[in-house]
C-alpha cells in the first residue's frame, strides 16, 4: 500500500481542524439562534446569533428579560394562551411563526421549536428554544401572496371578458311572435374559456319566422369567431332562401371555404323556419349532426323528432341535409339543445346522463309551456355541478293552451 503523499496529508490536517469546533463556539454562533429561559419564561442563557438578530448585549437579557418581552404584542398573546401551554402539556413544541421585536423596534418574523429539559427526577428544569429567521421565508410568502392576487385579478378580468363576449354571440332578448311563447338558457360550464353554443329567433316576414341552434367544434377565440361567422350566415342565408335544407347547404359551403386549411372547423345545428298554420304553426326542420329535438305534446307524452341524413355541417364540400314538417298545437311544445345536456357525467354505471333519461324527464314535463321546460332544464343543469363538461344551449318553442293565462 502506497503512504499517502504531502497533499493528502495536508488536507487530512485541515479537515480534522474543522472537526475540532468548541462546542461553545458551535453554540454562540450556530446558524439559528439558541435560547434557554427558566420555566417561569425568565432568560438564562442566549447565544450570540440571537443577540445579533436582535441588538441585546447579553446582560440585556440573561436574568431580566422574559422570553415572551421579546415577543410583538400578538406574539406574546399566542404564547401565553397557546404556545406555553402547550408546551406544559407536550413537553415539546416545534415550527410556530412568531414575530421578535428588535432593540430598534423592528419586527423579525421567527420560526420557533421549545423543548422542556427535565433533571433526573424527571421533573422540568428549563426550556430550550431554537428560533430560525423566517425572514426570507416571509418575503417568499409575501410575493407568492401577491402573485396569487395579480393572478386572481387577470382571472378576474378574462372572466369579465369572455362573459361579454359570449353575450355577444347570443341575442339579447327572443322576439315576440304572435301566438307563440319563446324561451332559451345559455349555461356556462367553464368562466374561463368562451363556448360554441348559438340559438336565434328572428322575423323573416309578418308571416315567418326563422329559428336555429347549434353547435361549434372547440372553444376559445375560434370557437367564438365561427359562432360569429354562422350566426351571419345563417341570418342572410334565410333572407335569400328560407328552405330550411338551402339554408343549411349554404352555411357547409362557407364553413368549409373558410376554414378548410390546417384548422379545419364544423358545427352541428337545426334550423326551423315557424309559420302560423290554423290554431297553432307549422316548422319545418333540418339538421346538420346535431341531436334531434323533442316535441313535448299537450296529451303529456313526448317524441324526439328525427331529421335522418344531416351530415356534420363544414366538413365536407357538400353534404346531404333532409327537413320534416310537424305542426305545433295549442299546448304543445318544441325543445331545442345542444349535447352538454346528454353527455353530462352523472356518476352512474351508464356514465352520460344520455338521450333515454332526457326523454323520460322531458316526459315527465308534458304538457308544459316554453318558460316552464327551460326553467326546468336550468335545474336539472345546474344539480351536475362538475358533471357538467360542455356549455349547454337550450331553446323552447310553445303555443299556449286555451286555459294558458295571456301574459
Amino acid at each position: 500500500m502506497n503512504a499517502p503523499g504531502h497533499g493528502e496529508r495536508g488536507e487530512a490536517v485541515v479537515f480534522s481542524s474543522l472537526l475540532e469546533d468548541s462546542a461553545e463556539d458551535l453554540y454562540e454562533n450556530a446558524p439559528c439562534g439558541y435560547l434557554s429561559t427558566l420555566l417561569n419564561g425568565q432568560i438564562a442563557k442566549v447565544n450570540a446569533t440571537l443577540l445579533g438578530w436582535l441588538g441585546y448585549a447579553r446582560e440585556e437579557l440573561v436574568g431580566r428579560r422574559t422570553f415572551s418581552d421579546l415577543l410583538t404584542v400578538g406574539g406574546r398573546l399566542y404564547y401565553e394562551t397557546h404556545f406555553a401551554p402547550l408546551l406544559t402539556m407536550q413537553g415539546e413544541v416545534g415550527g410556530v411563526a412568531l414575530e421578535l421585536r428588535t432593540a430598534d423596534g423592528e419586527r423579525m418574523p421567527v420560526l420557533v421549536t421549545s423543548k422542556v429539559k427535565s433533571g433526573a427526577d424527571g421533573r422540568p428544569q428549563v426550556i430550550r428554544t431554537t428560533i430560525f429567521d423566517a425572514s426570507d421565508r416571509r418575503a417568499y410568502e409575501r410575493e407568492l401572496l401577491r402573485a396569487r392576487q395579480e393572478a386572481e385579478r387577470d382571472r378576474e378580468r378574462l372572466q369579465r371578458l369572455v362573459t361579454t363576449l359570449q353575450r355577444s354571440l347570443l341575442p339579447s332578448s327572443l322576439p315576440q311572435v304572435p301566438g307563440l311563447r319563446a324561451a332559451a338558457h345559455y349555461h356556462t360550464a367553464s368562466r374561463d374559456e368562451v363556448g360554441g353554443d348559438f340559438y336565434d329567433l328572428f322575423p323573416l316576414s309578418s308571416e315567418r319566422w326563422g329559428f336555429f341552434l347549434g353547435d361549434v367544434c372547440g372553444k376559445g377565440a375560434g370557437a367564438a369567431a365561427v359562432t360569429s361567422l354562422i350566426r351571419y350566415t345563417l341570418r342572410a342565408a334565410a333572407v335569400y332562401d328560407s328552405d330550411p335544407v338551402t339554408v343549411l347547404d349554404t352555411l357547409n359551403t362557407a364553413l368549409h371555404q373558410e376554414y378548410r386549411g390546417d384548422d379545419p372547423r364544423y358545427c352541428t345545428a337545426i334550423f326551423g323556419i315557424l309559420a302560423p298554420d290554423g290554431d297553432g304553426f307549422s316548422i319545418t326542420l333540418a339538421s346538420g349532426g346535431h341531436p334531434p329535438c323533442l316535441l313535448l305534446r299537450a296529451d303529456g307524452t313526448a317524441d324526439y323528432q328525427h331529421t335522418p341524413d344531416g351530415l356534420l355541417i363544414g366538413i365536407l364540400p357538400s353534404a346531404t341535409f333532409t327537413s320534416r314538417v310537424i305542426h305545433l298545437g295549442p299546448g304543445d311544445t318544441l325543445l331545442l339543445y345542444t349535447d352538454g345536456l346528454t353527455e353530462a357525467r352523472t356518476g352512474t354505471p351508464d356514465g352520460r346522463y344520455g338521450d333515454e333519461a332526457l326523454h323520460a324527464f322531458a316526459t315527465g314535463l308534458a304538457p308544459t309551456t316554453a318558460s316552464a321546460a327551460v326553467a326546468a332544464l336550468a335545474d336539472l343543469l345546474e344539480g351536475f355541478g362538475t358533471g357538467l363538461d360542455d356549455d349547454t344551449a337550450i331553446l323552447a318553442l310553445s303555443v299556449p293552451s286555451p286555459e294558458e293565462p295571456q301574459p
